[in-house]
């Protein structure tokens, strides 16, 4: 089977959709996550993953 110039573009076009509809997906879950998430669990993620990469907070 030979890829027409169509073709390619086509296949091109759809990898960039699936790209944003996942993305999309993604943010939709992290904002609702921490939305319904306790606020101490958020803080308590943040400051150990600040501690985690060496980044004072205190």
């Amino acid at each position: 089977m030979e890829m027409t110039p169509n073709h390619v573009a086509t296949d091109a076009r759809s990898n960039e959709l699936t790209a944003v509809v996942l993305g999309l997906l993604m943010s939709a879950f992290l904002i609702l996550g921490v939305g319904f998430a306790d606020s101490s669990t958020i803080h308590n993620a943040a400051h150990d993953t600040r501690h985690s990469v060496s980044f004072p907070c205190h």
